[in-house]
């Protein structure tokens, strides 16, 4: 199977990163299968697979990843008469308007999303369906976006990782004794609603802005998708939204749960802290506040969670913690410029390879998911529920 991570990160087989990598190798077959699956040819859809590829192209160009913009421009090139005049404009004009309406709220909906998710709004994600794309298109269309930002930051992560050269082999640098954890006085106690800044670690909801499936109409598919997914999702918008793509759900769902519940390498709560500095920076209060309650759960106190609503560029309670946050952070900003000097810190403060991995992997899949909890709904606070 080519793997377009490998093959774009020029990793050959034996190598230390090449080895690192497929120590994860649920997460690379899941990641190959939701770029196989979104920018294939098999999709029953009316966004073309040249309309996707050109958008997954100019999702990559603005987020300054220039082999992923290459690679799909590449791609787009061999569909031949499936390049209609718009789509050449998009590939041949650096942020053209087509005069299309149905691609222009596309293309503005991808340019917006590519580095600031939370700069859009609900008015930008009802434009596109108004515009005539389907609502289970549009729903596909938020997923490709979720997915490129996503490959987009694994591959300059990985990246990295071979140009700061792999020691896959190397045993983990042992942990230094921590002073016995005293709760800060001025935090509420582990368990009880953590709210600074507009943050929070209570349990939110989330509402739609487009219309959801009825469980009870569902079908088959989506019904069997929506059983496997969670156990309370045939109760939840966001599950019932992203139904309308049953295999897509279920491609991403099986990236996800690679990346977060895998055993060994990262520890599930610094995974956490990965998660929920990446969600605190693009503005997604929904996702900061699921990741800060899973952190708080498992590693029974919420000090870097407080510290990363008040602001996350100071955050980290101890070295690997502040590396952990400043490598999560870069990689979600600047994605273009991410390199070996964001990854050698981690190593500094002890990470072994496949714990930087994690660490990247967690990063990543949250540009994914914070775009779709972003621009596909909003959080509902408990007062307001």
């Amino acid at each position: 199977m080519t793997d377009t991570i490998d093959r774009l990160a020029g990793l050959q087989a034996q190598t230390p990163t090449f080895a690192t990598r497929h120590e994860r190798e649920k997460v690379a077959v899941a990641t190959q299968a939701c770029e196989d699956l979104l920018l294939g040819n098999t999709l029953d859809s009316a966004l073309t697979q040249a309309e996707r590829l050109v958008l997954a192209a100019e999702q990559a160009r603005v987020s300054g990843v220039a082999a992923l913009e290459a690679e799909y421009r590449a791609r787009a090139a061999t569909l031949g008469d499936g390049i209609t005049a718009e789509l050449r404009t998009v590939l041949d004009q650096s942020g053209a308007r087509t005069g299309n309406a149905r691609m222009d709220a596309m293309l503005h909906f991808v340019r917006t999303l590519a580095l600031h998710p939370a700069e859009s709004d609900q008015k930008a994600l009802l434009a596109i369906p108004a515009a005539g794309l389907s609502l289970d298109d549009t729903v596909l269309l938020a997923q490709l976006i979720g997915f490129v930002a996503y490959q987009a930051r694994l591959l300059v992560g990985v990246k990295a990782m071979a140009d700061m050269g792999g020691k896959a082999d190397a045993p983990a640098a042992e942990p230094v004794a921590a002073a016995p954890f005293v709760h800060p006085a001025n935090l509420p106690a582990p368990g009880e609603p953590l709210r600074r800044n507009g943050f929070t670690s209570e349990t939110l909801d989330w509402k739609s802005w487009l219309p959801v499936l009825d469980p009870e109409t569902a079908t088959p598919e989506q019904q069997k998708v929506l059983e496997v997914s969670h156990p309370k999702a045939k109760t939840m918008d966001f599950y019932l939204l992203l139904g309308r793509q049953p295999e897509v759900l279920l491609e991403r769902s099986q990236a996800f749960n690679a990346i977060m519940y895998a055993p060994g390498g990262l520890s599930r709560a610094e995974r956490e802290v990965a998660a929920t500095a990446v969600s605190r920076s693009n503005g997604c209060v929904y996702c900061a506040s699921v990741h800060a309650q899973r952190f708080e759960q498992l590693a029974k106190r919420n000090d870097v969670m407080a510290q990363m609503f008040d602001d996350p560029d100071t955050a980290g309670t101890n070295e690997r913690e502040r590396a952990i946050i400043q490598s999560s952070l870069a990689l979600t900003r600047t994605p273009g410029s991410f390199g070996a000097q964001h990854v050698q810190p981690l190593r500094d403060a002890g990470l072994s390879d496949l714990e930087i991995l994690d660490m990247l992997h967690s990063a990543a899949l949250f540009g994914w998911a914070n775009r779709l909890m972003l621009n596909l709904g909003v959080e509902i606070w408990p007062e307001r529920a």
